[in-house]
């Protein structure tokens, strides 16, 4: 075939398909055109998941009589004029195409009236045609009608899913567009029965309130919330307690500029944010809202602009890293705090599908485990008596390593009031410590202890496994220590990685690592860090190099380190069975208030668990 001009109902179908996937595609186009034009409020109708009917509604700034033909044109827009302007994209839309695009796989009617406008002007599309403008009645905004979605592309039409299907997209679609512009209300109708209806949300509670409507309850209640910004960056929104984990990334919303993304970038460093606290297989959940200037991130790098390129991506996955993980580091026991393991989730446990509703914790296999220990017995229920200088002094030998016994008397004849108050943990106006005095353990697994408001129980193993890790982890004091290798490993690698590995020695000696090129495409391993030797330290170096390549940084080596230290802690950390006197459990207890995360071990596991006197009285049914 000799080269020729495609024409325009060839380009606009090609176009469609770029930006038309399915009814959500329209329903997201036209709202983020709504939300551009400054509307606050916005109207959406379906009929049939939108394969039949889709009509949106604003009351935003509207159209000019004489551009209201032009907004049916291919590459015609009112965002963006020049280069500059693409450099520094702040709306939503820019492209000029979705419209055009919409019209040429549809029935497209148009209605809008502009403020210097005594009254609307409409144009309707069909069949590529576009018809005259002529005067319509509307309040001032705009409304788009789209009927018969690829009434005219079978082909496509066979792609779409049962309308049930449909409807469910477009729904996550404006759940997403809602969660990003709070100041907005929104509505939403399907075959004529309205399914919610979303008052603008200009206050704090107001906010809140709709995440909860999206997200859903559950997700509200077990949210921290974040504000935090440095000199170009904004970051706020909301993350789950880890004790609220997923199955799946379903409640992963991060926007950028006000923008819905799916970003690598963002789920990585949420990702290792979390990486300590939550169970393997389990995802986080997080509504995030990063602000930078728009002349640092690219939006035009995607058709549907949900990828994004940062020009500083190393700076950014830090920001975003760090600000997480010191928001996750304060999640330890306090009064106010329900405990890291859910009560309704062991309730609901023996019906089934508790992982979503109640953190997800309940159906592992973890929590089996502790079920098995003879749940029944009342065999290793003890209070056991010993003198809390003599235990407080083995406790401590636990936290360095060297485990003693508990007959052990060292110690035994002294009891001073420095020790009496390690024991009542520093009780104040609130009436004691968050994790209050132990008072027995049972089946010699978990702590019991009396609070002012009830009790509580902790995992022994599961808490002094977070205090050792975060313990080691501050001796480490980011030094790493190097151990060189007698006979040097020679890695294979490609010539761009060699050139990074070259690029980057001065971050590879930093982590402990002597490295250095051996030829275009080989390279020469001479020391490790000593925590790692007995890993696979060159799967290390390869993991790093492919990390470098893809994004420019890496924390590959932090987390093999951070993943030995959490081995060594978890085989330190006071085992099943072991008798600890009230002194050595009341100050596992105090530890666990002043430690990073202390309401779950290295693996993710909840540490505690609390229940009120409301919860008792329930329970027995007192005062009914």
């Amino acid at each position: 075939m000799s080269i020729q001009v495609l024409n325009d109902e060839l380009i606009n179908q090609i176009a469609a398909g770029e930006v038309i996937e399915r009814p959500a595609s329209v329903v997201k186009e036209l709202v983020e055109n709504s939300l551009d034009a400054g509307a606050s409020r916005i109207d959406v109708e379906l009929e049939r998941g939108g394969c039949g009917l889709i009509r949106v509604r604003d009351d935003g700034i509207g159209i000019a009589p004489q551009e209201i033909g032009l907004a049916l044109a291919r590459h015609a827009t009112s965002k963006i004029a020049s280069l500059d302007d693409l450099e520094r994209v702040a709306t939503l839309g820019f492209r000029g195409e979705a419209l055009p695009s919409i019209a040429s796989v549809a029935r497209l009617g148009l209605t809008s009236r502009s403020n210097a406008s005594d009254h609307a002007w409409s144009v309707e599309a069909r069949d590529g045609a576009l018809s005259p403008a002529a005067p319509a009645s509307h309040p001032r905004g705009t409304s788009v009608e789209v009927r018969d979605l690829f009434f005219n592309v079978p082909a496509r039409r066979k792609f779409l899913r049962a309308e049930s299907t449909e409807y469910q997209h477009v729904l996550r679609m404006l759940e997403r567009l809602a969660l990003s512009r709070f100041e907005v209300g929104f509505s939403l109708t399907h075959n004529g029965k309205s399914v919610w209806s979303l008052p603008p949300a200009r206050t704090e509670a107001e906010r809140r309130a709709r995440v909860a409507k999206l997200c859903g309850e559950e997700f509200a209640a077990h949210v921290i919330e974040l504000h935090h910004e440095s000199e170009r960056l904004r970051l706020v929104g909301w993350i789950a307690l880890p004790t609220f984990s997923r199955s799946q990334s379903d409640l992963q919303f991060a926007f950028l500029n006000g923008r819905f993304v799916r970003d690598k970038l963002i789920a990585s460093a949420a990702r290792l944010a979390y990486q300590d606290v939550l169970f393997g297989g389990r995802f986080c959940a997080y509504v995030l809202y990063l602000d930078l200037d728009p002349t640092q991130v690219d939006v035009n790098a995607h058709p549907q602009k949900l990828e994004v390129r940062f020009r500083e991506s190393r700076s950014v996955h830090d920001f975003l890293f760090r600000t997480l993980e010191r928001a996750l580091a304060e999640t330890r026991p306090s009064a106010a705090s329900p405990g890291s393991a859910s009560l309704e989730g062991l309730r609901l446990g023996a019906r089934g599908g508790v992982g979503e509703r109640a953190g997800g914790f309940a159906q592992d296999h973890f929590a089996q485990d502790h079920f098995r220990q003879g749940h029944f017995r009342q065999g290793h229920f003890r209070l056991p008596e010993r003198p809390a200088a003599a235990a407080l002094e083995g406790y401590y030998q636990l936290l360095s390593g060297h485990a003693a016994r508990s007959g052990d008397p060292a110690g035994s004849a002294v009891q001073s009031d420095a020790v009496r108050e390690e024991e009542r943990g520093g009780e104040g106006e609130t009436g004691g410590p968050p994790l209050g005095f132990a008072v027995a353990q049972l089946h010699g697994v978990y702590i019991l202890s009396q609070t002012a408001e009830g009790l509580v129980l902790v995992d022994m193993h599961a808490a002094h496994e977070r205090v050792m890790y975060e313990r080691m982890k501050r001796l480490l004091g980011g030094e790493t220590a190097q151990q060189h290798l007698l006979v040097p490993d020679i890695i294979n690698v490609t010539a761009a990685q060699a050139e990074a590995a070259e690029a980057h020695t001065a971050e590879f000696s930093a982590l402990g690592f002597a490295l250095t090129r051996l030829a275009p495409d080989q390279l020469a391993l001479r020391g490790v860090p000593s925590l790692l030797a007995s890993d696979d330290p060159v799967g290390v170096v390869r993991d790093v190099l492919a990390d470098l390549a893809e994004t420019g940084h890496s924390r590959r080596v932090e987390e093999s380190i951070n993943r030995r230290l959490g081995t060594m802690a978890c085989h330190a950390a006071v085992r099943a069975q072991r008798t600890l006197g009230i002194a050595e459990m009341n100050a596992l207890l105090r530890e666990m208030e002043r430690t990073d995360r202390a309401d779950q071990c290295n693996h993710g596991r909840p540490t505690w668990v609390r229940l009120s006197l409301g919860d008792l009285d329930r329970l027995f049914m007192r005062g009914r």
